[in-house]
């Protein structure tokens, strides 16, 4: 299992629609076979700031998400050029 964590700050004035093709893409994302979370929250306190919560049940599934025609449409289209930051980084499996 690996975790994906991504932090967005959207540009001033893009944080509703940013919203709205997040919660488009969450939901598309977590149909996919291999996907076993995809959440995404907005910060209570400044609503231009996101985090993506994701788990994927290994690196295959995860680079097929990132080939998916959704993610090219809904994140390499529409948010990244919404944004004024982007981070990410992926995690092992959960430490019990």
């Amino acid at each position: 299992m690996i975790t994906v964590i991504v932090h967005y700050r959207a540009h001033p004035g893009n944080a509703e629609r940013l919203r709205a093709v997040l919660a488009r893409h969450s939901k598309t994302s977590e149909a996919e076979p291999g996907c076993l979370h995809f959440r995404a929250y907005q910060d209570t306190e400044d609503p231009d700031r996101f985090a993506l919560y994701e788990a994927y049940t290994d690196d295959a599934a995860f680079a097929a998400h990132r080939r998916s025609e959704h993610f090219r449409v809904n994140i390499e289209e529409t948010v990244i050029p919404m944004l004024a930051e982007r981070e990410w980084r992926v995690y092992g499996a959960p430490i019990e």
